[in-house]
């Protein structure tokens, strides 16, 4: 089942506001088709907030107030809402119904003659035997490699991920994450994770946001070849470095990339 065409997605001047508090002060995004951006930051920086933004599940807002004349989200340079049935959101909580099976959760949406497409997508997120199943039965990893099938199964061409393995043990969420990244390498859509983990960010992005007060501080492109080995002297320098960032402990310079990694070696000894 191929994926649509992956969207462009343009934001000028996006803001959004709630009573006096400005969440988001006049963002200016590209992400080019196919690509895959992770957003980091402090609880409240405003990146779940971006999210619902690009999912139209919020509206935006004006920088003094009110309602933009222009819409300050465009997808492939239209207006948003041309695009919304390509866009699908993923989100922590699985949300799946308790009364509808596993196939029936993942068919939500489609037409009677497009069901058969649940089946093949299941099976592409290895629960290709459990359709029959009621989501009381599955784990907390096959609920949400159920709730990805349900996002896929519309061949979005914009995949948007808030937080969608915060609540899995390590080991699984290890696994999921491999499973996204498969599926985005082979069907190409644009993706944006929101994640806390800047390990997870580094895993999967070709670049990284750290947001702080409504505004991107750091907009950093990973320059690690996939598959990504998080053992690597590379991969831990990049990951403390968004860190730093993210806590404030390093304040980002304008044009940065990923520091080479520096290797320090102290009071060696050497047996003769």
């Amino acid at each position: 089942m191929p994926a649509r065409a992956a969207l462009r997605v343009t934001l000028r001047q996006l803001s959004k506001r709630y009573g006096e508090r400005l969440v988001l002060k006049g963002l200016d995004l590209d992400i080019a088709p196919g690509e895959f951006v992770a957003v980091v930051g402090q609880s409240g920086c405003g990146k779940s907030t971006l999210l619902r933004l690009l999912a139209g599940l919020e509206t935006p807002s004006a920088a003094q107030g009110g309602v933009p004349s222009r819409s300050p989200v465009l997808f492939d340079n239209f207006p948003q809402w041309s695009a919304d049935s390509r866009v699908r959101m993923m989100f922590q909580d699985a949300r799946l119904l308790p009364w509808k099976s596993v196939a029936q959760n993942v068919a939500l949406g489609l037409p009677g003659q497009a069901r058969a497409q649940a089946a093949e997508v299941l099976r592409q997120v290895g629960l290709g035997d459990r359709g029959g199943d009621w989501p009381a039965q599955l784990s907390g990893g096959q609920r949400q490699r159920v709730a990805l099938a349900r996002a896929l199964v519309h061949r979005p061409g914009l995949l948007l991920l808030d937080e969608p393995l915060g609540a899995l043990d390590a080991l699984t969420r290890i696994g999921m994450q491999q499973l996204i990244e498969d599926i985005w390498r082979r069907d190409g859509f644009t993706a944006v994770l929101v994640t806390h983990d800047v390990g997870e960010a580094v895993a999967l992005a070709d670049r990284i946001l750290v947001i702080d007060e409504g505004r991107v501080v750091l907009d950093e492109r990973v320059e690690l070849a996939r598959p990504r080995s998080r053992g690597s002297a590379a991969f831990a320098a990049l990951e403390a470095r968004v860190l730093r960032v993210v806590m404030k402990q390093e304040a980002p310079a304008a044009g940065d990339r990923p520091l080479a990694p520096v290797i320090q070696i102290r009071h060696l000894r050497l047996a003769v």
